[in-house]
């Protein structure tokens, strides 16, 4: 497979891992939005969020529960972050396996560009 994720996933590239369970990983980003801003991502491969299935409802719902305790665990969960997930291109995702972004640290605004 040639999913950037999956390779992070598989140990193949590396990446700044912040959490890992048997269902989900969750990593730095590369290029951050924000003064904390990680990826959190099933480990099994779903390309976009129209990809979900119902078999998949519980996986996903996992995603923000991790994301949440990520943000208790970096400090901001109180002061507020921000969570984004983005489908296919005019949505602006560039990594075709679904993803969470969890970005805080700072004051976020609306509409977000």
């Amino acid at each position: 497979m040639d999913c950037l994720f999956c390779k992070i996933i598989n140990r193949e590239i590396p990446a700044d891992i912040v959490y890992e369970d048997e269902q989900v990983l969750a990593f730095n980003d590369i290029d951050p939005k924000a003064p904390t801003h990680m990826l959190v991502i099933p480990k099994k491969h779903i390309p976009t969020l129209n990809d979900i299935a119902e078999e998949d409802l519980a996986l996903v719902g996992r995603l923000p529960y991790v994301a949440a305790n990520l943000a208790r665990d970096k400090g901001f969960a109180e002061d507020g972050f921000r969570v984004v997930m983005n489908c296919n291109e005019d949505g602006g995702q560039t990594v075709y396996h679904i993803h969470m972004h969890v970005m805080g640290g700072r004051r976020f605004t609306w509409p977000a560009g």
